[in-house]
């Protein structure tokens, strides 16, 4: 590495955000870069670790972190732009969403302050799209083979992309009105503004990937037509059906699945719902968020920016530790306590608490009865126990059920395909390839809910496979 102590030289500076009461009365997105000056000595940060576990066992792409580090050190932030997407298809959504496994797997991690690598990797993407270094990489040649992609979330834009630049006919097929899925429906424009999804849209356009919105595959069309039409078809529709809470009072109004509230919003900023009437309204309203991962982060965002009167968000699991717990020792992503933009923004929260039951007026809900619960580790097993005379009541007058997601959704393309499904109840696949020999699938399609990062490498990894299997036809 160019400065060898360089972590021994700077402390570790993370980007700050724009102020609460000023970002709260917009959707814009919140993070403000560092300067180039700042960069040049976060990056200097990384230091000659030898084993660099950022990359190998942190970063789910693989990314050549510790060589981008250096490039951009030494104001060589071209070939680190080149360095970046010989990994990772879209660095610039990664550079903003991703939770950076890659900085709590880095070296300095043992007992210092990680290098800053999710900011460094936006800082690069960010300068090679001003200077004008990332083009169109439009193949030469042609294979002739024609292969369908059903869903435009990461994984199917990566798979989209890798497939165009091999020579493939190339079809994305998506239900939604625009592409992008989760990137553009699931995450809110205070984190990833839209624009920068339509830029890359733009990039795949000129590398001949042909989008066909609008198209929910399995009832618009068939599966017999995929068969026919297709030499390959890539199933990368992600986990779609959300977990929900089978408690009594389930059915009262005004109870919402997250990711449709969210949905809902962006297609608002997106201008695609012009009936705002029709829009969920939270203004001067007391809502609560059950599940306390970042879809409910971004559902307290979302309400705050809303004008909600208060936001309470409840977790059934305990609270976790402020510094790293044994039971996930470095490199492994650590289980500790983090506050999120978007709960610094105002929201109350409590953890180890259990929804029993709903209640309302009517058919609207008005409250919710809880209970305290503790958590026991039996033979390697953790339990859940209701803890007596715990229960109370928290007022509600808009519940969002962000509790994850259990699997695909099991609709009609699934079952006319045949596809086998784990007891989970994603798709079987054996690298990437299904028990139908032209389909194969990946992202969160297989694997259920997981990270941006880790569907974006699914789908680069699915099309070598899927490129391999049409040269063999």
């Amino acid at each position: 590495m160019a400065k060898t102590k360089g972590f021994l030289d700077y402390q570790r500076q993370s980007p700050s955000y724009r102020p609460v009461d000023e970002r709260v009365n917009d959707y814009n997105e919140i993070e403000i870069p560092l300067t180039p000056e700042t960069i040049n000595q976060q990056a200097a940060r990384c230091s000659d670790c030898g084993v660099p576990f950022c990359h190998g066992t942190g970063c789910p792409l693989g990314n050549l972190i510790p060589e981008f580090n250096d490039l951009v050190y030494r104001g060589k932030w071209k070939e680190a732009c080149k360095n970046l997407h010989s990994t990772n298809n879209f660095p610039e959504i990664t550079g903003r969403v991703c939770p950076a496994p890659c900085e709590t797997a880095c070296t300095l991690a043992v007992n210092d302050q990680p290098v800053l690598i999710r900011h460094i990797e936006y800082q690069i993407v960010e300068r090679g799209f001003a200077e004008g270094w990332i083009v169109p990489l439009i193949s030469k040649t042609k294979s002739g083979k024609r292969v369908a992609v059903i869903g435009s979330g990461p994984a199917g834009l990566a798979t989209a992309q890798e497939l165009a630049r091999a020579g493939h006919e190339v079809v994305v097929f998506e239900k939604d009105e625009k592409p992008g899925g989760l990137l553009r429906y699931g995450i809110p424009d205070f984190k990833l503004e839209k624009w920068v999804i339509d830029r890359r849209l733009e990039q795949l356009k000129q590398e001949s990937v042909q989008f066909q919105m609008g198209v929910n595959v399995g009832v618009d069309i068939s599966s017999h037509y995929l068969e026919k039409m297709f030499d390959g078809i890539c199933l990368t529709m992600g986990a779609g059906k959300p977990r929900d809470l089978t408690v009594p009072g389930r059915g009262y109004d005004n109870i919402f699945f997250a990711m449709d509230y969210l949905a809902m919003q962006n297609r608002l900023n997106g201008g695609e719902n012009t009936d705002r009437n029709g829009a969920v309204s939270v203004r001067n309203k007391n809502v609560v968020v059950i599940g306390g991962g970042d879809t409910g982060s971004d559902c307290v965002g979302t309400a705050r920016r809303r004008g909600a009167k208060s936001i309470t968000q409840i977790e059934i699991l305990p609270k976790p530790p402020q510094d790293r717990p044994q039971d996930t020792p470095w490199p492994a992503w650590p289980r500790t306590m983090r506050t999120s933009s978007s709960q610094e923004e105002g929201c109350e929260r409590h953890w180890s608490v259990m929804t029993k039951r709903i209640s309302g007026v009517g058919t609207r809900v008005s409250k919710l009865h809880c209970c305290r619960v503790e958590w026991q580790n039996k033979n390697g097993r953790w339990e859940m126990h209701e803890i007596e005379n715990s229960d109370f009541d928290l007022k509600a007058d808009i519940v969002l059920l962000a509790m994850g997601f259990v699997h695909v959704e099991h609709g009609p393309l699934i079952k006319d395909l045949g596809l086998e499904l784990d007891s989970r109840g994603n798709v079987v696949a054996d690298h990437w390839q299904t028990n139908h020999p032209k389909v194969f699938a990946a992202g969160d399609t297989v694997s259920g809910a997981s990270l941006v990062v880790r569907a974006i490498d699914a789908g680069r990894k699915m099309a070598e496979a899927v490129d391999q299997y049409l040269h063999k036809l």
